[in-house]
């Protein structure tokens, strides 16, 4: 099976941290995916099972706000659902208000009573960026009401991408993982079906699938040749 590369994007410690996490929550998958753009995958991060534990995503939450802590963020806003525990962290690390968007009949939209100011500096965070659709998405919105949108951030980048619609993209792991389209998917050749991870509801084929799914080996991060090694206080993990 290819193996997974992960370049590290921050200090080698605040690498090496995450993917401590991401490993001991057992949100490193290896199984036969079929991820939201039709390709399939032999891997996957889960990235809810890192953050069901409150102490492992104070922590994430903390490494993610230490990438944008100099652009004097106002308002931190993430999309429902997978954004909303690490904005809420990000916001907490921060300092700031945090706000989450949802959408109605599938499009985007900010309700509960939040509310935005012209010129506000808002940073959008997610788990897991790919194509960056639901931030750009998240983005309109906020714009739509005058807010300024600085930048992104997330756990993990898999977009391969250092900006989103011109604005800065910025994740404590940039994430590389094979993937195919189904007719060259070598999976599939064998008979294997794949199963579409996430937060939708699965059928009875794919709940039996899920049961093959085990946590991957973690991958060690190569460290960068200049690295100052913070270090990283935090709760317990």
């Amino acid at each position: 099976m290819p193996s997974t590369v992960i370049e590290p994007v921050g200090s080698f410690a605040a690498n090496k941290t995450i993917l401590d996490l991401l490993a001991r929550s057992g949100a490193l998958l290896e199984g036969h995916f079929l991820l939201s753009s039709g390709l399939h995958s032999p891997r996957y991060v889960q990235c809810a099972k890192l953050l069901e534990s409150p102490g492992r995503a104070e922590i994430a939450g903390r490494l993610v706000a230490d990438l944008a802590r100099e652009w004097a963020v106002d308002t931190v806003v993430g999309p429902a659902l997978g954004g909303v525990i690490i904005a809420h962290e990000v916001a907490r690390a921060l300092n700031t208000r945090c706000l989450f968007t949802e959408r109605v009949a599938g499009e985007m939209a900010l309700r509960r009573g939040f509310e935005l100011r012209s010129g506000e500096r808002v940073l959008i965070v997610e788990d897991v960026i790919t194509t960056g659709k639901s931030s750009l998405e998240v983005r309109d919105v906020l714009a739509a009401q005058g807010a300024d949108v600085i930048g992104y951030a997330c756990i993990l980048n898999r977009s391969g991408q250092a900006e989103l619609g011109g604005s800065p993209l910025l994740g404590l792991v940039d994430l590389e993982l094979p993937t195919w389209w189904p007719e060259a998917c070598p999976l599939c050749a064998t008979g294997d079906a794949a199963v579409k991870p996430g937060s939708r509801p699965r059928g009875p084929e794919e709940s039996q699938i899920a049961e093959r799914q085990r946590p991957a080996s973690p991958v060690p991060p190569r460290r960068p040749k200049h690295d100052d090694d913070p270090n990283l206080g935090g709760p317990s993990l």
